[in-house]
Formats: C-alpha cells, structure tokens, sequence
C-alpha cells in the first residue's frame, strides 16, 4: 500500500517517527515535508498529500498537525478526499467502516506516539463496509460534484 504522508512544524516529529513505523511494516512511504520543525504553514502540506491521494498516486494519505482540525479541513477540499481527524481506535475504524475515509488527520499535540501508531494500524487495516453506507458515500460524492460545477 502506498501512503502519502504530509505535516507542518507542529507536526514535524510525530510524522517523521511514523514514516519509520509504516516502513519497517512495509508500507510504501510518500513524505511530502515538512523537513523540519521551522514554521511552515500546514495547507500547503495537507494539499499535496489530498492530490497524490485524489489522483490514485497514493492509495492512502496522512497528514499531521498541532489538533489536525486545520489538515483536515484543507484535505477535504480536494475532490474525491474523505479526510478524517481521528483521536482514537475507535473513531479511525468507523471512519473507514462507514465513511471509506481516504485520508487520516492527526493532531500531534492531542494524540501521542503510541496511541498514533494504534490510530493508524486499525485505519489502515479496517475494510469499507460497503451496503447502506456506500449509499451514503455516494450522497457525499454527489454533494462534491454539484459544487465543483459553480
């Protein structure tokens, strides 16, 4: 599985030690900065995550931020993105069971390195369950495209 993976200063060191973590558990790993802790401002990152994920060139994408709420929002700007902030098992695992969230927004000063790595496993093992819910996820889709036609 191929994974983008993006953050701004805040989130500099929770993404650098997870880029690590999915690549000894064989994920294919896409960081698209930042490079450092020196203040960068997060949209330009979250975006170029959401694109490579839009345009099938990551199957997944992860983007960090000091709450991931500022991530979150810019990824569900792009067309065919299902960004979720998640803070917990619980929600990562309904975010793809019901939502078929595409890409995960963590908040680096809310969730530490432990429960991040936790985070991200069920999310990315956790299967789109598809029936009632791909109705809905078909409603979202058809809500994107009526406003990309403005």
């Amino acid at each position: 599985m191929r994974i983008a993976i993006g953050s701004d200063h805040a989130g500099f060191s929770l993404k650098e030690e997870l880029k690590e973590f999915l690549i000894k558990k064989g994920y294919q790993v896409k960081d698209v900065g930042a490079f450092s802790d020196d203040s960068v401002d997060y949209p330009e990152f979250s975006e170029k995550v959401a694109v490579l994920v839009s345009q099938k060139k990551a199957d997944r994408g992860i983007v960090i931020c000091g709450t991931g709420i500022g991530v979150s929002i810019v990824a569900n700007k792009v067309p065919g993105v299902r960004a979720a902030l998640c803070q917990n098992v619980f929600t990562a695992r309904y975010s793809r069971r019901h939502n078929d969230s595409n890409v995960l927004a963590l908040g680096a000063r809310v969730v530490e390195l432990t429960q991040a790595k936790k985070i991200i496993i069920t999310w990315l093992t956790t299967s789109f369950e598809g029936g009632r819910h791909e109705r809905r996820v078909k409603q979202i889709k058809k809500i994107e495209d009526k406003y990309l036609k403005c």
